[in-house]
């Protein structure tokens, strides 16, 4: 009796946000599609994954099981790596697609007909053979973009042959200086109070019956469910730095909402039969980081237990309006816009106060309710996007170079001087997601002319 007893101390329960990731009507999955240069060793990547610190780790070597309470917890279990490798030996989606399409057809068709199963770690490589691509699929209740980043880069090296681990860096941060004595802390203290309480009302309003306008590209409830499509829109960094040069402490997280702004309308000038009212909002949800930007070595410490830095899902949401204008504006406006309100939001607690909130309500009312109520945002907005810092130099696999790190759902991740934000949609309503790729794409190099234009004069 006493060895029974003794396997249910071990169990760890389930943080709020993973349980939460958990509840039916979240399930949230994250896929990762990492393209490769050459074929790929089956064989050394098993040995790789096998050796690795992942499967040390207690969340991916731990089932998800539930008591006679329905709680959940982790409880450790032994990796048997074959199980968690699959191998798709012939070629996917449309015989004439290229790569890109085949990959895109796969993962969006595992995003709503395929979840995870339990009687294992939460976690998959698919080895996709005919398309030199690995699909990660990791259930979200494991940990956030960022700490599965770090996790994913300590199974890489650097292209350079230097065998050493990939590094993670800032392309969202922007040069200011402090200064301005106690007259500047207290404007910005003054600010901050006044932005938070602005927005943490319009947070509760969206939250309860606020919502979008419809248009050619809103969703509602049940929308989750619907088959999708993935489409990947392309951008150089050095584009966008080329673009956030033009406004004085512009970012590229500033960059890219400008051009989502700008991409939006594009895109329903093109779908809409009717006039839109000019200035109309579409309303983002995005995740932010609440942590400080944790580097490669902290984290690897954390894997191996030698830190006190919290591993898991540390994330707050804002919620970020872009606006349309139709076709003609000033390009550089939607960056100035954008910029604008990501800076209000930046004077804001929002995204502390939505972590804390959504914290409280798990501890209080159980993962039900926080379900209903992020359910709730999410139907009452168009779209939710968040970005990855990937790492800024090239880096390899088993030896095999890394042509491409993608992420689904409005997701952009940065790697080696190059960003791919990945679109999942559901088909019914974007029936056409390369063309909202484009858009996107357009948006940017008409930016970049528009900046080159305005340094000449």
């Amino acid at each position: 009796m006493r060895g029974p007893e003794l396997e249910v101390e071990r169990d760890e329960p389930l943080t709020p946000a993973g349980r939460l990731f958990l509840r039916p009507e979240m399930d949230q999955i994250i896929h990762c599609a990492i393209g490769c240069k050459n074929p790929i060793d089956v064989a050394a990547l098993r040995s790789e994954i096998a050796a690795s610190v992942m499967v040390k780790h207690p969340r991916f070597s731990s089932l998800m099981v539930r008591d006679r309470r329905s709680r959940e917890h982790w409880r450790r279990t032994d990796i048997d790596v074959d199980r968690h490798v699959i191998v798709v030996s012939d070629p996917v989606g449309d015989p004439d697609s290229g790569d890109d399409e085949a990959v895109n057809y796969y993962a969006a068709d595992l995003a709503v007909s395929s979840p995870l199963a339990t009687d294992k770690p939460l976690w998959e490589f698919h080895i996709l053979l005919a398309h030199n691509c690995i699909l990660l699929r990791v259930h979200h209740a494991l940990g956030d973009g960022i700490s599965l980043m770090s996790m994913f880069l300590e199974c890489c090296r650097r292209a350079d042959g230097s065998d050493r681990r990939p590094s993670i860096g800032s392309v969202g941060t922007s040069e200011r200086t402090d200064g301005g004595g106690r007259s500047r802390a207290w404007r910005r203290v003054s600010a901050a109070v006044w932005w938070t309480v602005v927005f943490v009302v319009e947070f509760v309003l969206r939250t309860l019956w606020v919502r979008d306008q419809r248009t050619a590209v809103s969703g509602g409830a049940g929308v989750e469910l619907w088959p999708r499509k993935l489409a990947t829109a392309k951008f150089r960094i050095e584009d966008m730095k080329a673009v956030k040069k033009t406004v004085a402490n512009a970012t590229i997280n500033d960059v890219l909402f400008g051009v989502i702004s700008s991409g939006l309308s594009r895109y329903l000038d093109i779908r809409s039969p009717k006039a839109l009212r000019e200035g109309l909002q579409i309303t983002g949800v995005a995740m932010v980081n609440l942590r400080k930007q944790p580097g490669l070595q902290e984290l690897s410490n954390l894997m191996s237990g030698n830190s006190g830095i919290r591993w898991g899902n540390k994330f707050g949401m804002l919620l970020l309006p872009v606006y349309y204008h139709q076709g003609g504006s000033d390009r550089l406006q939607y960056l100035k816009r954008a910029k604008a309100m990501i800076d209000q939001k930046k004077q804001s607690l929002e995204a502390h106060f939505s972590y804390k909130i959504g914290d409280l309500v798990m501890s209080c009312f159980g993962p039900k309710v926080a379900c209903w109520l992020n359910y709730r945002i999410v139907c009452n907005t168009t779209f939710t996007i968040s970005n990855v810092i990937g790492p800024k130099e090239e880096i390899t696999i088993v030896g095999n170079p890394i042509t491409y790190l993608r992420a689904i759902t409005m997701h952009m991740v940065s790697y080696a001087g190059r960003a791919d934000l990945q679109i999942l949609v559901a088909k019914e309503i974007i029936p056409d997601p390369q063309v909202l790729a484009k858009c996107f794409e357009d948006a940017l190099l008409e930016m970049k002319e528009a900046a080159e234009a305005a340094t000449e004069e």
